[in-house]
């Protein structure tokens, strides 16, 4: 899609806010940082159901151009609460298969946030890049707020593709980004955990169905599946970068944790990214590529209670490093899948 079309797609769904108006019973806010998130507050009205089942419009725009809306004030106290909330905006919730981090179910497809120790940052991403299919919705729920820290940084992803070096994203987007993930060293998730089964026959099954090469030595098993490096929103037609090379990559990792996984693996490590061809990508793309996202990174504090509803194809998201007790919860849904993946050499 042109830029012309893509600039008069993007003006259509502004005057259609525009002309939306403001709900009543709440305010919103100017934006934290250029246009996202958005902030609404609840004022006389305090029931976010009751605003999402009368502005479902306004949301929608709200999505497709700043690409992030922060409900704050609302009462949403709870599990059920969320539950609720994420069943008026997000068409169905999806299971979190595929893993690649471990979370708890709480109940009804909502889960815990990625349980990483709390020292450590989580970069930048979208939910399930790497994977044949991703939701489009992705919603956080603030149960407790940490002490100190704690934050769930957001980056728009037009904006981190405009910060890559052209020869870079055309790379990227050439090769596509091949995801290789070694399970049975007794690091990182299982098999069993990433896949849901304890069946090989079951994650055979799925690997087929989901584009995903597969082969066993023992217990142990490696997976390859060759992704996008960028797609294209399906409603507005811009572009974004849209993989998580950057996060499988072994330089990801905290020095000590990496010497330590090289030595226990043999030199190898649980997950790695490399082109879609197999072959390594260069540490100055991997630099440029972080630069990216921390040039377009907003970061903002958590309020207990609050709601933030994004648009995961267009807004990566992470997780500061905290102190003191934190619990975020997540759903995601409405499935969206690729539409140009890459040919690897398996």
């Amino acid at each position: 899609m042109s830029m012309d079309r893509q600039h008069d797609k993007s003006t259509a769904l502004k005057a259609r806010l525009l002309q939306a108006g403001k709900p009543a019973a709440t305010r919103i806010d100017a934006e934290v940082r250029g246009r996202l998130p958005r902030i609404i507050h609840a004022e006389a009205d305090r029931s976010l159901e009751r605003w999402l089942l009368a502005h479902a419009d306004m949301l929608q725009t709200l999505l497709h151009t700043v690409g992030g809306v922060l409900f704050r004030g609302f009462e949403v106290d709870g599990v059920d609460a969320f539950r609720a909330v994420c069943m008026r905006c997000i068409d169905e919730l999806i299971p979190y298969q595929e893993r690649s981090t471990p979370r708890e179910e709480r109940g009804g497809r909502v889960y815990t946030s990625t349980a990483y120790p709390s020292e450590q940052t989580i970069a930048l991403h979208n939910e399930f890049s790497y994977a044949l299919n991703w939701p489009m919705r992705i919603c956080f729920y603030a149960q407790q707020v940490a002490a100190q820290g704690g934050e769930t940084p957001i980056a728009d992803g037009r904006s981190v593709y405009q910060g890559i070096a052209p020869e870079v994203r055309d790379s990227f987007v050439r090769k596509g980004v091949m995801y290789v993930r070694r399970y049975g060293w007794g690091v990182d998730l299982s098999w069993q955990e990433t896949f849901g089964t304890a069946d090989p026959r079951v994650v055979e099954e799925y690997c087929q169905a989901h584009d995903i090469h597969y082969e066993w030595d023992g217990e142990k098993l490696t997976t390859r599946q060759v992704r996008q490096a960028v797609t294209h929103h399906p409603v507005t037609g811009e572009t974004v970068w849209f993989n998580q090379a950057h996060l499988f990559h072994a330089s990801n990792l905290p020095v000590e944790v990496h010497e330590s996984i090289r030595r226990v693996m043999h030199g190898t490590f649980p997950r790695e990214a490399l082109y879609g061809d197999g072959t390594p990508i260069e540490p100055e793309s991997l630099a440029q590529i972080r630069a990216a996202f921390e040039a377009a990174k907003v970061v903002f504090p958590w309020e207990r209670h609050d709601v933030l509803l994004l648009d995961n194809v267009l807004i990566n998201h992470g997780r500061n490093p905290y102190q003191g007790v934190r619990s975020i919860l997540v759903a995601m849904g409405q499935l969206s899948q690729s539409s140009s993946v890459a040919q690897g050499a398996f």
